[in-house]
């Protein structure tokens, strides 16, 4: 999926459907196919420090995650990207991401101050995307899922030309952090290279908040990307947060959660 120099003048009501899109496809944007290096633009990696895939319980907190992409051209030039988003979960797995837009490129905003928040609320079996700028909100049923972090091995464990190797423990945020580093490495000619391709990702994964805190991509072909969880508060974050507000437009329909 190319994001470069998508031709999408920016509005507060089409900037959503575009951003959810992008969303969907974080999964498959964060280990692309040996040959399919991510070209310029922004990057949503699925193994940034942020909300899991799965429905954690009992583990709640606040912080804030930023990402810094870092690219540099044939040329010379570089690119740099950063985006910043507010994360909130409750004991009950209920999910609460607001996400900056500045930094997207064609998906930001010339204002600078453009942002999305995304609820996920498995509890009732919905979720919402809320336009502050307009404050309407976008409501789908919940995906059915299962419970628990991003635990068990790295992606690309169980590739042949993919080493992983522990980095031990360190204290992140007050927070005990395990680490790994995996590095795979793409054969001379697999993908017309000369010379082999080395792709290291490294990351650090908190059992307290069953997910990772930090994670560090180096790709060649692409550059580098940091996602890094701050300002990481254990406190039970207020109900509120996971409702849409009395004066937003709620369109969209929910029955619970789809199977």
């Amino acid at each position: 999926m190319v994001l470069t120099n998508m031709p999408v003048p920016f509005s507060p009501r089409s900037i959503f459907p575009v951003l959810l899109l992008v969303l969907s496809f974080t999964a498959a944007a964060q280990n692309p196919p040996p040959g399919r290096g991510r070209g310029p633009g922004p990057r949503f990696l699925a193994g940034e420090p942020g909300m899991p895939g799965r429905i954690v319980k009992n583990a709640p907190f606040t912080g804030d995650l930023t990402t810094d992409a870092t690219q540099t051209l044939a040329d010379g030039n570089s690119i740099h990207q950063t985006t910043t988003a507010h994360m909130v979960r409750d004991s009950e797995g209920r999910t609460r991401r607001e996400q900056s837009l500045n930094g997207l490129g064609a998906l930001g905003s010339p204002s600078g101050n453009a942002q999305a928040i995304f609820i996920d609320d498995p509890v009732a079996g919905v979720n919402y995307a809320l336009n502050p700028r307009d404050h309407t909100a976008a409501k789908s049923a919940v995906i059915a899922r299962g419970r628990g972090g991003r635990g068990g091995p790295p992606p690309n464990a169980d590739n042949a030309n993919a080493r992983t190797d522990s980095l031990g423990r360190q204290t992140m945020e007050g927070l005990p952090a395990d680490g790994t580093r995996t590095t795979l490495t793409i054969a001379a000619g697999q993908i017309g290279n000369d010379l082999p391709i080395q792709v290291v990702t490294e990351r650090w994964y908190s059992p307290d908040l069953q997910m990772n805190v930090m994670t560090k991509r180096s790709d060649p072909r692409t550059g580098e990307t940091v996602s890094r969880l701050t300002n990481v508060s254990r406190a039970e974050p207020l109900h509120s947060l996971f409702e849409v507000p009395a004066d937003y437009k709620t369109t969209g329909d929910a029955r619970g959660p789809r199977q």
